[in-house]
């Protein structure tokens, strides 16, 4: 049967939009970006990931973007996809498939931990889209096997830099003589800070009296406590996260052991067992002591959105989200070669310290040391590289 021509140019007129919203939707747009964002919302760490998707989400909103609505950098429109790791390796690498595969993104942030993150960086420098994690410190992150990851970049200086400054304060600051060590075997991230602790606490003088791992389902540290309470050691040091620190914690001083408590970043969160490990510093990527205007302008924002000041995890997914925003901006372009080339060569004044990236993809920044102290968190000095 013939269609009568005026209404076939009906048909084709109601047709014609809902073409085009099918492209958007099933990813076929070919100047959309649609960015990922992958952490840990369940799980042993969600404060990590809960603090992480904040910080992601107010740079967003700041740039005039929404997880419900997307928005656009310049003249290119984006997309945000979020999804939940439960800082769980395959659930990571299973959530980074899906975005690449299903919703098709370009760039990822995420994911948090080094353990999840290292496997995701495999998936997507295979897909050559850009990943850039706001927090996973391992080396292993951007170099592996002596080759560089050219899609993967971070916001955060890395474990051999922290390992390091955490020694140089428990024998400068501290004068530390002898110090115990911790750690889970199979987590990369406290493997790798509890080595070059240990490196740089005997290079400088200082003596590693007992290092031991343990297992990551672990609850009861009570036979290698007895072991370190008899040695007596001016630190022990902890880098791992914050609820295993608070446990091997409460153990060691029932134990007797006297030690001042030494971590890193992973002890980061409102969650920590602050009377328990009152007196103890770590290394941190930010301190909200810091009077810079980028930093309190930060923090002002975060807590008119979020009635909280923002821990480190908040910052640096915070820094991280600027850093893709503004490279973006410098490329005007969803392509993920041109947003890789801005990041491997921009500078960025970021709020946890100008951001400077090197071959590998590193950034060259300063950290702070905090104290837990009276329930808190005491900006004690930042220590530059």
């Amino acid at each position: 049967m013939r269609i009568p021509r005026i209404m076939a140019i009906v048909a084709i007129a109601v047709l014609i939009p809902a073409v085009a919203l099918s492209g958007c939707a099933g990813g076929k747009d070919k100047t959309t970006l649609r960015v990922g964002f992958i952490t840990p919302l369940t799980g042993d760490v969600k404060t990590f990931g809960e603090s992480t998707k904040n910080g992601f989400l107010l740079a967003m909103e700041q740039a005039g973007i929404t997880a419900e609505k997307g928005g656009k950098i310049g003249n290119v429109p984006v997309k945000l996809f979020i999804q939940d790791d439960r800082n769980d390796v395959t659930e990571g690498v299973n959530v980074a498939t899906k975005l690449i595969n299903e919703n098709k993104v370009q760039a990822i942030i995420g994911s948090v931990t080094s353990k999840v993150t290292i496997p995701i960086t495999k998936v997507t420098n295979d897909a050559k889209v850009v990943q850039l994690t706001s927090t996973a410190t391992s080396p292993k992150v951007t170099v592996e096997d002596g080759k560089r990851k050219p899609y993967a970049f971070r916001a955060c200086f890395i474990d051999p830099f922290q390992g390091t400054v955490g020694a140089k304060f428990a024998l400068n600051n501290l004068k530390a003589k002898t110090a115990a060590i911790l750690y889970d075997q199979s987590n990369d991230y406290t493997i790798g800070l509890s080595q070059y602790f240990k490196e740089a606490f005997e290079k400088g003088g200082g003596k590693v009296v007992q290092m031991s791992a343990y297992a990551t389902a672990d609850v009861d540290f009570s036979a290698v406590l007895t072991q370190i309470a008899k040695l007596k050691p001016d630190i022990l040091y902890l880098p791992d996260y914050y609820q295993k620190v608070s446990l091997i914690g409460k153990q060691a001083r029932v134990k007797g052991i006297k030690a001042t408590f030494l971590g890193g970043d992973g002890w980061d969160s409102g969650e920590l067992d602050f009377k328990v490990m009152d007196g103890g510093y770590f290394t941190n990527h930010y301190s909200p002591d810091d009077p810079r205007p980028i930093v309190q302008d930060f923090i002002k924002a975060y807590k008119a959105k979020y009635g909280s000041v923002p821990d480190a995890l908040a910052t640096l997914a915070y820094d991280a989200t600027n850093m893709l925003i503004s490279a973006v901006k410098q490329v005007q372009s969803n392509d993920p070669e041109k947003i890789r080339e801005a990041l491997g060569t921009m500078t960025f004044n970021a709020v946890s310290g100008d951001i400077k990236n090197d071959a590998n993809g590193n950034p060259i920044k300063a950290a702070a040391i905090l104290q837990i102290k009276d329930g808190k968190q005491k900006y004690v000095a930042t220590v530059s590289p």
